[in-house]
């Protein structure tokens, strides 16, 4: 899978929440049987950037963990069609992640595990919705977070 990984932390991203990151998201994409071809960015920001994104974009103006914009939804209409034979080189493009760098050990502290378990969950979290997981419905959520802790476990990243 190809990966654009942002920093807009200025400078508060390690090289080791940079890795571990890169190296979850290419797990958990094998783990789908996302195609090797599959492109997708993941952006890490402050607060105030993802505050912003959230307000703008959600309607609720507070800094929240991550935030998931799947590039390609079913159902969605796009402003030009592409010729299916085009469309069949072309590589499927999931979509952006932004994760708020300052909630990750805030949050692990609250939940009592590792800040390592509390950026996996999260990467993991955003790359499922990419892939076109909720969490909206009870049963949806069920799945959804099962799936989440059986990549995260088989990972090695446990609670």
């Amino acid at each position: 899978m190809e990966l654009t990984l942002l920093d807009h932390t200025d400078g508060q991203l390690t090289d080791d929440q940079r890795q571990l990151a890169t190296k979850l998201l290419n797990y958990a994409a094998d783990y789908l049987h996302v195609d090797a071809s599959a492109e997708m960015s993941l952006t890490f920001v402050l607060n105030d950037e993802i505050r912003q994104l959230n307000k703008e974009y959600r309607g609720v103006d507070r800094a929240t963990d991550v935030i998931s914009f799947a590039a390609e939804e079913n159902g969605d209409e796009s402003a030009f069609e592409i010729p299916a034979e085009l469309r069949a080189e072309l590589p499927e493009n999931l979509g952006d992640l932004f994760i708020c760098l300052d909630k990750v050990p805030e949050q692990a502290r609250f939940l009592g595990h590792s800040a390592e378990r509390e950026l996996g969950f999260l990467v993991v979290h955003g790359f499922l919705h990419l892939n076109g997981y909720d969490h909206e419905e009870p049963a949806d959520e069920k799945k959804m977070f099962a799936l989440q802790r059986e990549i995260l476990d088989s990972y090695g990243l446990t609670r």
